[in-house]
């Protein structure tokens, strides 16, 4: 876990590898849940059956949207950022999945520091993130998560 106190300690990290979360287990309850959430109940997700015996991946995937949506809570195991009035996740930028992830499938966030610039006390960070799957190769995605903060 890295502590982050404020805008001169995140500026020292530009550029570092600063973790990867613990592994997190994608189960077919949190892919239902997330398919009522966002109405997207599409077969290749929530059919566990037929996903099995027509699905090019013998088995249910989680939701593109449901990995991405997992981000805030991986990155708060890999960082902690203290001393904000406010933090807000203003975008992301640039994704690509590489390879669905099978339900049970452990996945773990790895962060990179890329940019931390000052906008008049605003504090926009570029954290470079890839969501490795257990035992596979090729990550779930890659891409770049921006932040915001406001120090106290």
């Amino acid at each position: 876990m890295v502590i982050i106190n404020n805008y001169e300690e995140y500026k020292l990290l530009e550029g570092v590898m600063v973790g990867s979360s613990s592994w997190h287990t994608i189960n077919q309850d949190q892919i239902n849940r997330f398919a009522d959430a966002t109405l997207d109940h599409q077969w290749i997700h929530v059919d566990q059956q037929r996903a099995e015996n027509q699905g090019p991946y013998q088995s249910t995937i989680a939701h593109g949207y449901l990995t991405l949506s997992l981000i805030p809570y991986l990155w708060k195991q890999i960082a902690e950022v203290r001393n904000v009035n406010m933090e807000i996740n203003y975008g992301i930028e640039n994704f690509r999945f590489g390879v669905p992830v099978k339900v049970d499938a452990d996945v773990s966030l790895q962060a990179t520091i890329r940019s931390v610039n000052d906008l008049r006390g605003m504090i926009k960070v570029i954290v470079g993130a890839k969501l490795l799957i257990k035992d596979e190769l090729k990550p779930a995605y890659t891409g770049d998560v921006v932040f915001l903060y406001q120090f106290k």
